[in-house]
């Protein structure tokens, strides 16, 4: 399976069409035709459907698309990791992001090195343990920043020497609003907007084990959309402090819950990490902004 052919499929494919893709790809129809031909007897499996003026994905050329972008993504990070080594001047970082106000700490980091290294560039994804984790594990990330724990075993570490603080993100209007803080066990007898992954590690301990009795009137991917729903009175949304706007001039508020509950941030990457010089030049200045 050659690279080139896989970029011919996945053109192909985002194309929907071969005569697209073939005019982008600077090859004639006829080539790219007889070469996804040749893809899909190479892997016994029909990864098209085609039609008269378009072509879609069949169930296993959607499971080879996902794989394609992934195997490319890490061709292209390797080509530009080696084309760096000889003459450094910069270069590409990868970053998986919980959302957490301590990643501030790490643009504090980014901001340093970039007075250094005018050709270094930040690439931020942002998402939950589980899809950043996924990401880190198939080499798309150079680094993870976790919120909570997460299974260390196959992971290195530094503890960012920051937490973030659980509660309720409410109206100002709220019933709860009174109050300086929130008692566990009050969170039991409200609508809560809580994060999609429910109860997992995401969650702290108690969350965890009390889930069957919580109201879950709401999931949510990012705390922002989750205050939308607040602000239209859906409920209260469960989640981390400093993330969206509770100054004067908004509707919202946050009380942290009682007794506290904090989750540690930490940077996590593979243990078998071989780190581009970019990537090492950062880790070195996040340990140092750390100490």
């Amino acid at each position: 399976m050659e690279i080139r052919v896989l970029r011919y499929f996945v053109e192909a494919a985002r194309e929907a069409s071969m005569t697209r893709a073939a005019q982008k790809l600077h090859v004639t129809q006829p080539t790219l035709s007889k070469q996804i031909k040749e893809l899909e007897e190479e892997l016994g499996q029909t990864l098209f459907v085609r039609g008269n003026y378009r072509i879609h994905l069949t169930p296993e050329g959607e499971i080879l698309y996902k794989r394609a972008l992934d195997i490319l993504k890490m061709v292209d990070l390797t080509a530009l990791e080696f084309a760096s080594m000889n003459d450094f001047n910069g270069g590409d970082i990868h970053l998986g992001c919980a959302e957490s106000d301590g990643v501030a700490l790490l643009a504090k980091a980014a901001k340093q090195l970039q007075e250094e290294y005018k050709n270094l560039h930040f690439h931020l994804y942002s998402g939950n343990a589980e899809t950043v984790c996924a990401r880190l594990d198939k080499g798309l990330l150079d680094f993870a920043v976790v919120v909570q724990n997460v299974d260390l075993s196959k992971y290195a570490y530094l503890d960012l020497k920051v937490a973030d603080t659980w509660g309720l993100i409410m109206r100002k209007d709220s019933p709860m609003v009174s109050k300086e803080s929130v008692a566990l066990e009050d969170l039991t007898e409200l609508p809560l907007i809580v994060s999609r992954q429910g109860a997992t590690n995401e969650m702290p301990e108690w969350l965890q084990a009390n889930y069957p009795r919580l109201n879950i009137v709401a999931t949510y991917d990012l705390i922002f959309n989750a205050s939308i729903l607040v602000k239209e009175g859906l409920g209260y949304a469960l989640g981390l402090d400093k993330l969206v706007n509770t100054s004067a001039e908004s509707i919202l508020c946050f009380r942290p819950i009682r007794p506290v509950i904090s989750s540690p941030l930490r940077l996590i990457w593979r243990k078998e990490q071989h780190f581009s010089r970019a990537a090492s030049i950062y880790l070195e200045k996040v340990r140092e902004i750390c100490v």
